[in-house]
């Protein structure tokens, strides 16, 4: 199993004692880390290593940050709408090479933040839309991107070659 600390979606921020004591249960392989701090991203890793716990990033924005503290990959939004990025910029990263990882996260940086104007997983259903992956429908309680922010989101889909 994989643990999730999204404290944006559940209110709760895992108390990272908490983290630490259920990473030394056989089944539980790791988390996906998505409080928004790469200090407590590291602090579990410096907790847990002997347990053999891989730590995924749950933030785009902080996937490179938390790579360069040990974590081993991500949990990715953009990476639906731009793989072949997210996931040279993730393995350069394992790999050592920092200098490709950061030119990749630049590049991709602005797309991520357009991603995340509205509640995901609105703004992306929309990219994917744009980028003829899926019909970008949305049920209820979920609303449309606003028109504004939709022409954000095209514009960096454009920039990037994602959509001419």
């Amino acid at each position: 199993m994989v643990m999730y600390n999204i404290p944006s979606r559940t209110g709760q921020d895992m108390p990272l004692e908490v983290i630490v004591e259920l990473a030394k249960v056989e089944n539980i392989v790791g988390i996906k880390e998505a409080s928004g701090n790469v200090g407590k991203a590291s602090q579990i890793l410096e907790n847990t290593v002997d347990e053999d716990f891989v730590v995924i990033s749950g933030e785009d924005n902080l996937t490179l940050p938390i790579l360069s503290v040990g974590g081993r990959g991500v949990i990715s939004v953009a990476a639906n709408i731009v793989p072949d990025r997210m996931s040279r910029m993730v393995n350069a990263a394992l790999a050592g090479d920092y200098e490709t990882a950061r030119k990749i996260h630049f590049e991709i940086a602005p797309l991520i933040r357009a991603l995340f104007l509205e509640t995901n997983p609105i703004p992306v259903k929309k990219a994917a839309e744009l980028a003829g992956l899926a019909s970008g429908n949305l049920r209820l309680p979920l609303a449309p991107l606003s028109g504004t922010n939709a022409q954000k989101v095209e514009n960096e889909l454009r920039k990037l070659g994602v959509i001419e």
